[in-house]
């Protein structure tokens, strides 16, 4: 059995979605990090680093293996089950690409504008300016890879469209609209309307307590 320790955020949601995809079974536990949750020590025994999600998996033998970071898993799940990853060479690499293009530039400026028009204590309007901007910077440019493919990795869905996808689920955070991009507003309605990512985000969504 695969257990998902996860919360309603951007970077949970990446993994219920290629499980779903994927059609393998799991659960998921919820690591509520609005309270704290991914500092308590039960949680960092599984990663130090204090952060969602976290992927454990008993291997062939019975033991427990644990994986940390939302991209390190998509690619393992991908390579394990054989989906969501081309095998040619150049359309692999493209995947990776854009893999670390999310890593290196989407996540950090979506993260950080979400923080600090939200989170910050005490306003930092440069920094706010700054983030902003980076984020809609990185919107513009896949906005523009999207007038030429039809996935962002080409033409054939992937794990690249998977971790983009989490950060735009929750674009409000770092106030990021679709409307002056139409091209990755197409990209994100037909990744919205796939039966996996609708289960998929109604599971994380039901992790959240009620008021």
């Amino acid at each position: 059995m695969i257990e998902v320790y996860a919360f309603a955020t951007p970077n949970s949601v990446k993994v219920p979605i290629a499980l779903e995809e994927l059609g393998l079974d799991y659960t998921l536990q919820a690591v509520n990090v609005k309270q704290g949750a991914q500092r308590q020590d039960a949680f960092r025994a599984l990663n130090p680093n204090a952060k969602v999600p976290v992927l454990v998996q008993a291997d062939a033998i019975g033991q427990q293996q644990v994986l940390t970071e939302s991209a390190a898993i998509l690619v393992h799940l991908a390579e394990t089950s054989g989906q969501l990853l081309p095998t040619e060479p150049q359309a692999r690499a493209r995947v990776f690409e854009q893999l670390f293009f999310h890593a290196s530039a989407v996540s950090p400026a979506f993260g950080n504008a979400g923080y600090f028009r939200t989170l910050a204590t005490e306003p930092q309007p440069l920094a706010l300016q700054r983030f902003a901007d980076e984020a809609r910077r990185v919107t513009a440019l896949l906005d523009g890879l999207l007038t030429e493919r039809i996935w962002v990795a080409g033409d054939t869905y992937s794990i690249a469209d998977i971790a983009h996808f989490g950060w735009f689920w929750r674009r409000a955070f770092a106030g990021v609209a679709l409307e002056d991009f139409p091209h990755l507003q197409r990209w994100y309605a037909a990744i919205e309307a796939r039966p996996a990512v609708q289960r998929a985000i109604a599971r994380v969504n039901a992790l959240v307590p009620s008021p």
